[in-house]
């Protein structure tokens, strides 16, 4: 179904036609002066030079035509050409019953559904994760879940950091740990054992020890290069222990991403585009993209126009190694054969900006993706402490992600137990849900782009904009409607009525916001909307609960109305909420 506004809209454009006026100016909008009017128009302004007529003519002559429209129960033409727009209570109850009656609250899905790639999380094996891996993985999984929403095949893909220098560091470290296990022996040609030699602990521990080493002893780092080399030429020994690397890193990734509500459908990674490099880069040479400079295969991705200065995106190092250009641009390779994307959204730290703009370049330059396919890059910001720093532990340190999540829903079960109206094991499973709700809200409903101060005190607070407030709303409507089943025995076929008062046409009216709002947090990859859109539903709805009664109402009609009402608005907030990639409890 349409949204309100393209409804809104509609008529609109048909009053500016009748009115001898091109429907192009009959742009509507939200109010910019809620105390006035619920939308406006200001087409008349923009018209007014076209037609050499003072706006205020031109939206009188609007205003005209709209006084048979039942969708306002006011118009008004005010200088110097404002239109005024008041909806009409039955109009806006009627789309309300058209939302309950229509699957998915009536989103339109997209007529041609699209193939979107959503690279998200890019977390190093065998490293864990850290509070900067956060953005990536729930921004990515919110922008995922919202395009699959809207109808498109969506397919969220991990990217693994699986192939670089670290594996030879872990190598080097394990062989110097262990010398006699059977992957260091090149005439070794039996079965590699099936159990790893290491823990995910272990590992943890190998890379950092092994990583500060190398900046110390030059022999040690060279040693570390070379096993990598040997490693991507295809070393059995070293294969064999790649694979336990990154079977152990891989089961301990999911378990935690799993914490955080977070799904990938690929588990793929740097290593899966290594096949596609030596023919790409031979395209490259062949067809004149490619050529070196100082012994460096690049390719010139500077256009017309450019402000600054945007180097060469570089293919090989003049030893012939590989980069990050290079794995990135086989990806593309390996995506465009398996995949045909329409579209491949990249949500990664914006500090890497111009590193995309060089890959994405190069790419349409060569013809590595397809004219038509569009590359996105969704640079997000910072998490810092109050200090204004990036965030760190107590004691200055990167703060691993699960202590992270511990932390907040320890904080979140010492204030659910405050309360004392849940048994201890309720609390527990309540507090992991709430605290998931208070870190992923925290963070989303900021503009991804800018920096942000994560701050655990408001973040899990019940009261303001915050995940426990929308949740705690929730449940409140849940609470409302399960006495109302108990006292009338079915919350099926109610209908949403004409609101009676101030309070209840302004839930309303936010309730009918829910179709546009999923557009623009679409179009825009915005989760942030998302949120601001839940807040203000919630603020509404919680002005209705106090200035209402509603179990209590003793119009039986009118109070199956706010019934029916309530349980689209619960509705709304767990669709907005599941796009947001978290839940409500059952109390709280």
């Amino acid at each position: 179904m349409k949204t309100i506004l393209e409804v809104i809209t509609i008529e609109m454009q048909k009053a500016f036609r009748e009115a001898g006026y091109d429907e192009a100016f009959a742009k509507v909008t939200l109010s910019n002066r809620p105390d006035l009017c619920e939308y406006q128009c200001n087409g008349a302004m923009a018209a007014a030079k076209t037609y050499k007529k003072a706006p205020i003519m031109i939206a009188n002559d609007v205003v005209v035509k709209l006084q048979d429209c039942t969708c306002f129960s006011g118009v008004e033409a005010v200088n110097p050409g404002f239109i005024n727009l008041k909806v009409e209570p039955a109009f806006v109850a009627d789309y309300l019953n058209q939302m309950t009656a229509a699957g998915d609250l009536g989103v339109e899905k997209e007529k041609n559904p699209r193939t979107i790639i959503v690279d998200y999380g890019g977390p190093n094996v065998a490293k864990p994760l850290h509070v900067g891996h956060l953005r990536a993985a729930i921004i990515g999984e919110s922008i995922k879940r919202t395009a699959r929403f809207k109808g498109n095949n969506v397919i969220g893909d991990i990217h693994l950091g699986d192939w670089g220098y670290q594996m030879g560091l872990i190598i080097t470290e394990l062989e110097k740990r262990q010398p006699e296990l059977p992957y260091f022996d090149e005439a070794y040609d039996g079965e590699y054992p099936e159990e790893a030699p290491f823990t995910i602990g272990e590992l943890e521990e190998i890379y950092p020890t092994a990583s500060a080493y190398a900046k110390e002893d030059e022999a040690y780092r060279e040693k570390a290069l070379h096993a990598t080399y040997l490693l991507q030429n295809g070393r059995p020994g070293y294969r064999a222990l790649w694979n336990h690397i990154m079977n152990v890193s891989v089961v301990d990734l999911k378990k935690n991403y799993e914490n955080l509500n977070v799904e990938f459908d690929l588990w793929k990674g740097e290593a899966d585009a290594q096949k596609y490099i030596p023919d790409m880069v031979e395209m490259l040479k062949e067809k004149g993209y490619a050529h070196y400079d100082e012994g460096a295969l690049v390719v010139d991705v500077q256009e017309e126009g450019d402000k600054k200065e945007v180097p060469p995106c570089m293919i090989l190092k003049s030893d012939g190694a590989a980069l990050y250009d290079t794995t990135d641009l086989a990806t593309l390779v390996e995506r465009e054969e398996l995949y045909k994307p329409d579209e491949v959204i990249y949500v990664v730290d914006k500090r890497q900006e111009l590193h995309f703009v060089q890959v994405f370049r190069c790419a349409k330059k060569a013809g590595i993706v397809r004219p038509e396919t569009e590359l996105k890059f969704l640079g997000f910001g910072t998490m810092n402490g109050k200090d204004g720093k990036p965030f760190k532990t107590r004691e200055g340190g990167i703060m691993r992600l699960e202590n992270l999540i511990r932390e907040i829903g320890e904080e979140m079960y010492k204030k659910i137990m405050d309360n004392r109206t849940v048994s201890e094991e309720e609390a527990l499973n309540t507090a992991k849900i709430v605290g998931l709700a208070a870190l992923k809200y925290g963070d989303l409903s900021n503009q991804a782009s800018k920096d942000y101060v994560f701050d655990v005190d408001r973040f899990t607070s019940f009261e303001g904009n915050t995940g426990p407030y929308v949740l705690y709303t929730i449940v409140r409507i849940k609470s409302i409607l399960n006495k109302y089943h108990e006292m009338k025995g079915t919350l099926e076929g109610l209908t949403i009525r004409e609101a009676s008062g101030e309070f209840e046409k302004t839930l309303m009216l936010e309730a009918a916001k829910f179709n546009d709002v999923i557009e623009t947090v679409y179009e825009e990859n915005a989760p942030h909307k998302n949120c601001a859109y839940i807040y203000d539903l919630a603020n509404a709805f919680n002005k209705f609960y106090h200035e209402t009664k509603i179990l209590t109402e003793e119009d039986e009609t009118r109070r199956s109305g706010y019934i029916a009402l309530l349980k689209l608005v619960k509705e709304i907030l767990e669709t907005c909420i599941d796009l947001l990639g978290f839940e409500a409890p059952e109390r709280m």
